[in-house]
């Protein structure tokens, strides 16, 4: 198996895309740590994990809150004595109630912030977190899920669900070259439209048009993104580090 005994961190892994790459990963022989601030949610996928041979730790927190991720991080060195994978998958994208997408003028200081502190914050408070027992051991794989409307303007996200994903790629990038000598790589993973609950937070005539402009003709499977996660974290992608892979379907290119 292919992470046959590394130790992940997945946030978000409650639901959607975090759900799909916990699985992927259980799979292929991690040992998981499953943070969601939803707990029900990850401790049913535990249980799930656990009765078809895997190894997985729930820990209800605020990603965005520096204290919760402090004690998730202790109970995942205390449970498994290290960390080898990290995967930045928290994230939200709040719409109107409508279900189109808010203009700057429109959006709250206070939703703008919140949108941040998920989105990218928690990126930040996890890797600081992680990478000090990455070090350690002198290796270590990092994804974050960043987004196309990182790459192609926004044109279904709001501006503060952009800025934060597109500050995700750049976070990326720079912490690449700061821990490559220790043997880490990172990486972000940049899906398009996927058939998730966040999707249908949108009105069915704005998912209509982003239909019309994938070239592939659907949105992607949550397993299709975790599949692409799982790539970056392998040994398969070892010489890959500080890229912002594609997985769009088409409707971002180049």
């Amino acid at each position: 198996m292919i992470f046959d005994e590394r130790v992940g961190v997945v946030t978000g892994a409650g639901g959607g895309i975090g759900r799909a790459i916990a699985m992927k990963l259980a799979r292929e022989g991690a040992r998981l740590v499953l943070v969601d601030i939803a707990a029900d949610d990850i401790e049913t996928l535990a249980r799930e994990i656990e009765r078809s041979g895997g190894k997985a730790l729930a820990c209800r927190a605020d990603v965005g809150n520096e204290s919760d991720v402090g004690i998730c991080l202790e109970r995942s060195i205390a449970e498994y004595g290290r960390i080898d994978l990290l995967v930045n998958n928290a994230g939200i994208s709040p719409k109107k109630v409508d279900g189109t997408k808010a203009t700057l003028t429109e959006i709250s200081l206070c939703e703008w912030e919140q949108v941040m502190r998920v989105n990218l914050t928690s990126a930040f408070l996890m890797c600081k977190a992680s990478i000090p027992h990455m070090v350690r051991h002198g290796q270590g794989a990092i994804v974050s899920i960043s987004s196309s409307a990182a790459l192609d303007g926004g044109m279904l996200a709001a501006t503060h669900y952009s800025a934060s994903k597109g500050a995700v790629s750049a976070m990326t990038r720079t912490l690449a070259k700061e821990v490559a000598p220790h043997g880490i790589r990172v990486n972000a993973v940049a899906p398009g439209r996927v058939a998730t609950a966040m999707a249908k937070l949108s009105s069915d005539e704005r998912n209509r048009a982003a239909l019309g402009r994938i070239p592939l003709g659907r949105f992607a499977e949550p397993d299709e993104i975790a599949d692409s996660v799982a790539y970056l974290l392998s040994e398969q992608a070892s010489y890959i580090t500080g890229v912002t892979l594609n997985v769009s379907g088409g409707y971002v290119v180049g």
